[in-house]
C-alpha cells in the first residue's frame, strides 16, 4: 500500500518539527483505527519513530500502519503492570531509547441503567480507563524522571467532566483518570515532565482505509429525524444527510493538539486541553 505522510492533516498546516523530534520515541497505549491511528501517522511525519499497544495487535487498520508507515505494532493489556512494564523494556531495546512521549488512550466501560449493568463488566471497565493509566504512567515515568523531561499525555472525555444518565461506569473511569492526571502534573511536572489531560467533548469523525474523511461527519442541522451511524452523520426527515464541515473533531486535528502539547516550551505547559468542534453543544 503507497500511502505517503503528505496525506496527514497535520502536514497541511505546517505544525511540524522533523528535526525536534528526529528518531525520539512515541508510545501510543490503547491503540485503535481511530485517534491512535491519526496519532501515529502524525507523530511519525514529525519524525516520531511510533510504538502501538493494545490487546489486539491484529487489528486490520493496526496492521494496515505498520506496512504503510513503517510503526510498531505491540500487544499489551493495560490492567496487567507486568505487561506493561516487558512493553516499555521491549520498545527500548528494539528502537533503541525510552520513549518521550507516551499517550493513554485506552478505555473501556459498560453502558446501561444502574439495575441493570453487570458489575464485573463495570470493575473492567474501571481498571482499564483509571488504573490503566496509571500502569502506563507510572512505568514512562521510571525512564524519564532520570533524564527530566518527556511528556505523558491522556485521553479524556465529555465524561471526565459530566456524568451522564446509564454511563455510571464510563464517569468512573473517566474521572478516576482525570484525578490521575492531574496529581501527577502537579507531581511530576516541576521534574521536567509535561502531563497533560485531553477531554474529547464531542464526537470524532471516522477516517476511511485510506485514512481520509468519510463523506458524512455532520452532527447537527437536522431538527427532526434518527441519528445514522455512518461517520456520525445525522439523518434529516427526507433521509438525506444533512452534512456541514468541521462539526465532529477531525482525528487528525486531536493528533496536531497532542503533538503541539509534546512540543510547547515548558515555560508554558498547558495541563487540560479541553477539545470541542464549533458547533457542539455546551
Amino acid at each position: 500500500m503507497n500511502i505517503t505522510a503528505s496525506k496527514a492533516f497535520l502536514l497541511r498546516r505546517n505544525f511540524t518539527n522533523s528535526t525536534r523530534n528526529s528518531g525520539k520515541v512515541a508510545l501510543i497505549v490503547g491503540a485503535g483505527p481511530g485517534l491512535s491511528a491519526s496519532c501515529a501517522r502524525i507523530f511519525q511525519a514529525d519524525g516520531f519513530q511510533v510504538a502501538l499497544a493494545s490487546r489486539n495487535p491484529d487489528k486490520p487498520a493496526l496492521t494496515k500502519l505498520v506496512d504503510a508507515f513503517g510503526v510498531k505494532n505491540y500487544k499489551c493489556d493495560c490492567v496487567q503492570t507486568s505487561d506493561v512494564k516487558a512493553l516499555f523494556e521491549q520498545v527500548t531495546k528494539e528502537m533503541g531509547e525510552f520513549p518521550s512521549l507516551v499517550v493513554f488512550n485506552a478505555s473501556a466501560a459498560a453502558r446501561g441503567p444502574i439495575d441493570t449493568v453487570d458489575p464485573e463488566v463495570v470493575k473492567n471497565g474501571l481498571l482499564v480507563s483509571a488504573f490503566g493509566g496509571f500502569n502506563v504512567a507510572q512505568q514512562a515515568a521510571f525512564g524519564m524522571i532520570p533524564r527530566g523531561s518527556g511528556s505523558i499525555l491522556f485521553t479524556g472525555a465529555s465524561a471526565s467532566y459530566k456524568g451522564y444518565a446509564n454511563s455510571s461506569s464510563f464517569a468512573m473511569g473517566k474521572f478516576g483518570l482525570h484525578g490521575l492526571a492531574q496529581a501527577l502534573a502537579r507531581e511530576l511536572m516541576p521534574k521536567g515532565i509535561h502531563v497533560a489531560h485531553f477531554p474529547i467533548d464531542g464526537g470524532i469523525g471516522k477516517l476511511d482505509d485510506n485514512f481520509e474523511k468519510t463523506s458524512h461527519w455532520a452532527r447537527y442541522g437536522a431538527t427532526t429525524g434518527s441519528n445514522v451511524n455512518d461517520g456520525g452523520a445525522r439523518k434529516g426527515t427526507n433521509g438525506d444527510y444533512i452534512d456541514e464541515e468541521d462539526t465532529m473533531l477531525h482525528p487528525d486535528a486531536i493528533a496536531e493538539t497532542y503533538l503541539f502539547a509534546h512540543n510547547q516550551h515548558r515555560s508554558a505547559w498547558t495541563f487540560d486541553f479541553h477539545l470541542r468542534p464549533y458547533r457542539e453543544k455546551w
